[in-house]
């Protein structure tokens, strides 16, 4: 089945049908907000506008239509629902990257004979 809705686009459909939406009863079971958490919690890093995305999908309005005061509750209910989720398992995604300089200014040189024999002429 193909999630077809306003303003949901290919991408959008790919990571809700990843998390089990595959309809818009889907959608409007869970709600915005559970919905964008879902993807979230899936390890997709969506924008904010997702938020609003979804939210115009239920009421069948463009996302840039959705009223301020209604975005601020969208925000303030999915930064409230994700402060509830568990910490990540598992080492984190990403960690910051590090330099790490060795003591030694050059490597080992290597000769093919000794050095401490080069002036022995004993044979």
């Amino acid at each position: 089945m193909r999630l077809t809705l306003r303003n949901i686009g290919p991408k959008t459909a790919t990571w809700l049908r990843m998390v089990g939406v595959h309809s818009a009863e889907d959608l409007a079971a869970l709600g915005a907000v559970q919905t964008y958490v879902k993807v979230r919690r899936a390890g997709f890093k969506p924008g904010i506008n997702l938020l609003y995305m979804l939210e115009g999908a239920l009421t069948d309005c463009h996302w840039q239509q959705i009223p301020e005061h209604r975005r601020a509750e969208l925000v303030q209910a999915a930064e409230e629902a994700l402060a509830q989720l568990p910490p990540p398992r598992g080492r984190p995604a990403a960690a910051p990257v590090t330099t790490t300089y060795h003591d030694e200014p050059t490597a080992p040189t290597f000769t093919l004979f000794d050095d401490e024999h080069a002036g022995d002429t004993d044979a």
